[in-house]
């Protein structure tokens, strides 16, 4: 089997409005009090700030667990008994760096890596600071997540009509997605937000949910990690991104 050339989408540079208000978090974690998260939580994602994105491409859908197989024949490691067209998740941070760097030596493309939290962030939310990568209200049926009742993994792409601005698919849902980025507050967070998360099984920002998470992760602001050893149960998988061409 070849390697499959990546379905990039080219972001452009421009403002991201990144995070929640720090006088809206409030009313963010009420309007979500139904799944249980603490306002804490929440907190992580303040203060709003805009910030400048330099031009770069994403993955338009997570890596699959075919183009992962090529990669663990490669290497030796085991290959997932699951349908090809899936995302991979049970993907540790270490695991999705070697990944992005074999492949870019196989596509001659070695700006391949994973996304950083403002380029993900900026991907998920285009020019605005919508709620979703979809817009602003929830809606079941455009993202895999534990509202569905499905409990696994779906094809990659099933869920079109929640593509992000531009056009990036599964940005919320599917396969919780690493991130470059090593958790830290954000400049002028508010006092309570930790400087590290201890409890956390790897120190990497993770971000979009996956199968088994609520629709609070779904959201674009919203700041994730690895908080349990088993990445397969709790749906952690990846996206790739690299330099603007």
């Amino acid at each position: 089997m070849r390697v499959e050339q990546v379905d990039w989408v080219e972001i452009p540079a421009g403002l991201l409005r990144r995070g929640t208000p720090i006088d809206e978090v409030a009313e963010v974690a009420l309007r979500y009090a139904d799944t249980g998260v603490p306002v804490e939580w929440y907190r992580k994602e303040a203060p709003r700030a805009e910030i400048r994105v330099p031009a770069f491409r994403i993955a338009r859908t997570q890596v699959t667990v075919g183009q992962w197989t090529l990669f663990a024949a490669a290497t030796g490691r085991p290959t997932p008994q699951t349908s090809a067209n899936h995302p991979i998740v049970g993907v540790t941070w270490d695991a999705a760096m070697a990944y992005c760097q074999w492949l870019g030596e196989q596509l001659d493309d070695p700006g391949v890596r994973l996304p950083t939290e403002g380029e993900w962030e900026r991907a998920a939310r285009g020019d605005d600071g919508r709620e979703f990568p979809w817009g602003a209200q929830y809606r079941t049926g455009l993202a895999n997540l534990v509202d569905l009742g499905i409990g696994t993994t779906m094809p990659v792409g099933s869920f079109p009509a929640g593509a992000s601005p531009f056009g990036v698919l599964d940005m919320a849902g599917n396969a919780d997605e690493w991130t470059s980025t090593l958790y830290a507050p954000y400049p002028g967070a508010p006092h309570e937000v930790p400087s590290t998360e201890d409890w956390a099984f790897d120190p990497h920002v993770t971000r979009g949910g996956a199968f088994c998470h609520d629709r609070d992760l779904a959201r674009c602001a919203r700041r994730h990690g690895a908080y349990e050893r088993d990445l397969a149960a709790i749906g952690v998988g990846l996206r790739l991104a690299a330099p603007a061409e």
